[in-house]
């Protein structure tokens, strides 16, 4: 079962809160980052991505720039452009895109939940990565940006929710890059405060939906804290991760394409036959043409969009891996087809988010950067869970969560 706690969150005054919220640090680099908290101080790129306060070309993993975080997260306390609350709390944050909006807890999440897999994975991380935000996290000693967890839909929860959303809230703004709205809720009601501690209590599982290299930076901090600290009792604030929990029924997976710079030596025409071996093979003209339904894919080859519909016999509905389109896509085409092995290393291959639309698929083949692109039916939180609930992993760039969360809304110290 779950274990969360509320906590004092460190957030910046009504008045900076749209100076100082920012993109995740992970979903623009650092030449992105510098252009846009240009002229503004008090941006949490100073502190998330702090190699924009050095010279171009600056490592961002050098020692001097991860020092330059703490500089600057303590230099926002001592200016007041992040203010302590005074009791723990716990939030609601909700995310509006397209007139639809969900809405999340902003909890702290318990470190050996994490280790003993009560919040679940569906992805593998990177050593490398982990790293990085580890001796950030370390050097912070603060949860700077939040993790974006998925629990299973709870009545009770949404109607303590839904009375903080009618009441005025502590911000609410329109984010200058997308234009998708964030509005933030303090819960400070002793009893709600209780009741939700009480409710998650019975919640079988946490899901990470986004930011697996984050959960797993925070949760091994602090394990490694709790270690270190021969007075450890477990009830120590570093015990604890910052994380944004949705219910599973509010959350939407949007698609996450690929685009191919070769047909490995073969002609469209051949890539086109081969591909009928698995495929009912259907040419739809040069509009663009978005998949259907689970194991019906988009191509895009030579100025025309095709219909692919996987044969059955080509899949596997009773495996939770074998029945994703990711899956049969990256083994009967991206594999067999295409040679291409690893989509994790190899360069031949490259990933489109489907916020960027079927239209920038288009885009890259046209101009000659690419020679085919591949659409594929978004993956569903029930499929997430499903795998997640099973141990297994899914295969790489398969899901696409959005909006991204907003960060510098709130902070979790972690003393």
């Amino acid at each position: 079962m779950a274990t969360i706690k509320p906590f004092r969150g460190l957030r910046p005054p009504k008045e900076f809160v749209e100076q100082v919220a920012s993109r995740p640090y992970d979903v623009l680099n650092s030449d992105e980052a510098r252009e846009e908290a240009k002229g503004n101080e008090k941006s949490l790129y100073h502190i998330i991505r702090p190699e924009i306060d050095f010279p171009v070309g600056t490592d961002e993993h050098a020692p001097q720039v991860y020092q330059k975080a703490a500089e600057n997260f303590r230099l926002f306390q001592e200016k007041g452009w992040l203010v302590q609350d005074e009791k723990e709390c716990y939030y609601v944050y909700a995310q509006t895109m397209h007139g639809k909006t969900q809405f999340g807890l902003v909890v702290c999440a318990y470190v050996p939940d994490y280790m003993n897999g009560v919040i679940k994975k569906h992805e593998l991380t990177r050593r490398d990565k982990e790293e990085d935000r580890m001796k950030h996290v370390r050097v912070c000693n603060a949860n700077i940006e939040p993790v974006f967890f998925a629990y299973p839909e709870n009545e009770e929860l949404d109607k303590i929710v839904v009375k903080y959303a009618a009441t005025e809230p502590e911000y609410d703004f329109l984010a200058p890059t997308d234009g998708f709205g964030h509005t933030f809720w303090v819960i400070n009601d002793d009893e709600d405060i209780r009741r939700i501690t009480e409710i998650f209590a019975k919640i079988p599982a946490l899901y990470i939906a986004d930011g697996h290299h984050r959960s797993a930076a925070a949760a091994l901090v602090g394990d490694e804290k709790a270690r270190l600290n021969p007075n450890h009792r477990g009830d120590e604030e570093y015990n604890y991760f910052m994380a944004v929990c949705f219910p599973d029924k509010q959350l939407t997976i949007i698609d996450y394409n690929r685009v191919v710079k070769d047909l490995n030596g073969l002609s469209p025409q051949d890539f086109l036959c081969k591909l009928m071996k698995n495929f009912d093979v259907k040419d739809m003209g040069t509009a663009i043409y978005k998949p259907q339904a689970l194991h019906n894919f988009s191509l895009y080859l030579e100025g025309h969009w095709y219909s692919l519909t996987a044969r059955p016999g080509t899949y596997d509905d009773k495996d939770p891996i074998g029945v994703l389109d990711v899956t049969i896509s990256s083994n009967l085409i991206l594999r067999d087809i295409l040679g291409i092995q690893d989509l994790r290393t190899d360069k031949r291959v490259d990933f489109v988010g489907g916020i960027r639309g079927l239209g920038e698929l288009k885009r890259r083949v046209d101009n000659g950067e690419m020679k085919l692109a591949l659409a594929l039916y978004p993956v569903t939180m029930q499929q997430l869970m499903d795998i997640a609930d099973t141990g297994n992993i899914m295969p790489p760039k398969t899901t696409w969560f959005e909006p991204k969360l907003r960060s510098g809304l709130v902070i979790h110290k972690l003393d």
